[in-house]
């Protein structure tokens, strides 16, 4: 790879720095304020990934923590654990629908999606999304570091002096940010953004190896926690005797939000589809596994994770939601057996691959996709990806996942601005255009493309969007500062995902056809060269203007 070059004999210091942190390049692909190697249709020899290879992404994307989780905070709104697996059950489904629909023009075209604004709104909110995923992470490092060497004091000085840290840290007590942040736990983090940073240097298109390895870990501690949960109740636990008890708004409307909090949660993930569905290397290699991995992932994680955690309270006598804070209690409630430490340490393991998995899939690859399209010149997917991980943990995670409620509300808050963004995608791509793009215009940033609109602004977009966000902003505000507050706006609130996604995608399909945006119907539906044709070149510094 090289550099791309910047013109004149005599570059000035500041623009021999400008050229030097540029961004690799491939031949043929220079760097431009539009584009990059990493936003280009993806050439055929990248084109790597399979059908198995999506299997495998949604095992990622599916079987995570965040996954577990989702699943098991859903009892703290009163639904009894059968109320919650239905809620699992249809959001999975609808999740695995909207990913056939917006992965769909990734899948034909080789490129992504993105716009200025969806995607700040986008990176924004995957700040707080990296930063859940290292947090929890950095946890389930210090439990596989505390399953080592148990809390034990040493019998000679000479390990006094070499192993007083390690030999400590299952048991250490000091707190940071005002008692919120175990110190451990920071320490985990900062050896799990270790393990990531090594990992993210490996390009997109050669992750699948490193997934089937995360997959396979975290499957087994899955399998192992529901062996051990089952075979110690021989039932699902008291959770499943329990009879539902809604906060408030009875069982439907909590439904609903379940519901709810599981599009949200996957949100970004449909929106961004297209950002992996490029690397598929024949049409239609993604589709199954969406329609058929992803709810089935997302199904059997959570739903597992709701046995879990009812056999743990019967166990343990505690609702715990988090595998590795279960997996820290099971050593204490074993009193450091070495079988129990070897079962947590391998365990521990499963859960640091698994958030890797998910931090890469979810948030490095495709948010700094996204990152990379506002500075191309200057940022790819890899150092989008450092970016976004360093203001993940400059977020403080600790703070808004201190309980379950505030969880909840978080991940159904992210939902009510992918909800319009995906909208306004699926009726402009599929209503409007008809599934045609002139795909060398989306690289043209000027009034030559098609897509230039005015002045860069294509009006229709935004305003659908504020329509569709406008009805669930209220709700959102008025939950957060009060989790009591029952009223119109909360219920819409309630079903923010349905909501956004319907009134964006049918507002923006009546403005298009009130006022055309032009130039409807041309271009291509299916990109067939690995790279632009030579009429169709973007614009870039040796071909000029198109």
């Amino acid at each position: 790879m090289t550099n791309s070059k910047e013109a004149g004999p005599h570059p000035s210091r500041w623009r021999k720095f400008l050229q030097y942190i540029e961004v690799p390049t491939d031949p043929g692909v220079s760097n431009t304020p539009w584009l990059n190697r990493d936003l280009i249709p993806m050439p055929k020899e990248r084109r790597t990934y399979k059908i198995w290879s999506y299997f495998i992404y949604w095992c990622i994307s599916g079987l995570c923590i965040s996954g577990y989780a989702a699943g098991s905070t859903l009892l703290a709104y009163g639904l009894d654990a059968q109320q919650a697996i239905v809620s699992l059950v249809i959001g999975g489904l609808i999740v695995g629908v909207l990913c056939v629909a917006c992965g769909w023009m990734g899948e034909r075209l080789y490129c992504g999606v993105g716009a200025y604004f969806p995607v700040l709104v986008r990176v924004f909110v995957t700040i707080f999304w990296d930063g859940l995923q290292a947090y929890w992470g950095g946890q389930a490092v210090a439990v596989t570091i505390g399953a080592i060497i148990p809390g034990a004091q040493p019998s000679f000085q000479i390990e006094q002096c070499l192993f007083y840290l390690i030999i400590g840290f299952t048991h250490m007590k000091q707190t940071l940010a005002g008692g919120t942040l175990l110190t451990k736990d920071f320490i985990g983090i900062i050896i799990y953004y270790m393990f990531f940073v090594a990992t993210m240097r490996i390009p997109p298109e050669r992750l699948q190896k490193p997934f089937i390895i995360s997959s396979v870990m975290f499957g087994g501690t899955l399998i192992g926690l529901l062996t051990w949960a089952v075979s110690n109740t021989h039932s699902g636990g008291p959770l499943f005797r329990k009879q539902a008890n809604p906060v408030h708004g009875g069982t439907g409307w909590s439904m609903l939000f379940g519901i709810t909090a599981i599009l949200g949660a996957w949100g970004g993930g449909t929106v961004g589809q297209s950002d992996w569905t490029r690397y598929a290397n024949r049409p239609y290699a993604p589709t199954l596994s969406q329609l058929i991995a992803a709810p089935f992932c997302i199904i059997v994680c959570a739903t597992i994770g709701i046995i879990v955690t009812s056999c743990a309270q019967e166990i343990v006598g505690s609702l715990i939601w988090e595998p590795f804070l279960l997996l820290a209690t099971l050593q204490d409630y074993y009193n450091d057996s070495p079988r129990v430490r070897a079962a947590i340490f391998f365990a521990g393991l499963g859960c640091v691959c698994a958030q890797l998995g998910i931090s890469i899939v979810l948030n490095s690859v495709s948010a700094g996709m996204d990152l990379s399209g506002v500075v191309p010149r200057y940022i790819n997917i890899r150092r989008g990806a450092y970016l976004l991980a360093f203001l993940g943990l400059a977020s403080n995670p600790w703070q808004y996942l201190s309980n379950a409620s505030t969880f909840l509300t978080v991940i159904s808050g992210f939902g009510i601005f992918f909800a319009p963004f995906s909208g306004i995608l699926l009726a402009d791509y599929f209503i409007v255009r008809r599934c045609v793009i002139k795909l060398e215009d989306c690289y043209i940033g000027d009034k030559r493309s098609i897509y230039w609109y005015r002045n860069g602004v294509h009006w229709r977009a935004p305003l659908a969007w504020v329509l569709g966000v406008f009805p669930t902003m209220p709700g959102l505000i008025m939950t957060t500062r009060d989790a009591t507050t029952w009223n119109v706006w909360v219920r819409i609130f309630h079903i923010a995902f349905f909501v956004g996604l319907l009134i964006s995608f049918v507002t923006f399909s009546v403005i298009c056809w009130v006022s055309p945006p032009g130039n409807v119907g041309i271009g291509v539906s299916y990109h067939e060269e690995s790279n632009l044709e030579a009429e169709g070149k973007p614009e870039t510094e040796e071909n000029g203007p198109v």
